[in-house]
């Protein structure tokens, strides 16, 4: 398989990537933003889903990164609103 180039494509697998996460780990995205502790928790989750990226997107995109950590807010944190958190 080739590696992503294209910055959409890059987002779009980011972003399912994540969408995964979530669809596995809701409860668990819903505790870990009310007790700010996210990020802790779905720890392994997260590094793999960066593993599984980075070694399929070209690392000459130059907005790789940004991308990943962009679709990471907003897939698992932003699309949860609702959620009562202090961070909003």
């Amino acid at each position: 398989m080739d590696r992503v180039r294209d910055p959409e494509r890059a987002r779009r697998l980011a972003r399912v990537l994540f969408s995964d996460i979530a669809a596995y780990a809701g409860e668990q995205i819903r505790i870990g933003l009310e007790k700010d502790d996210l990020f802790d928790r779905l720890r392994d989750e997260i590094e793999r889903a960066r593993v599984w990226y980075f070694t399929h997107v070209d690392p000459d995109l130059a907005e790789r990164e940004r991308i990943f950590n962009w679709a990471l807010v907003d897939v698992l944190v932003g699309s949860q609103k609702r959620v009562t958190s202090g961070i909003w």
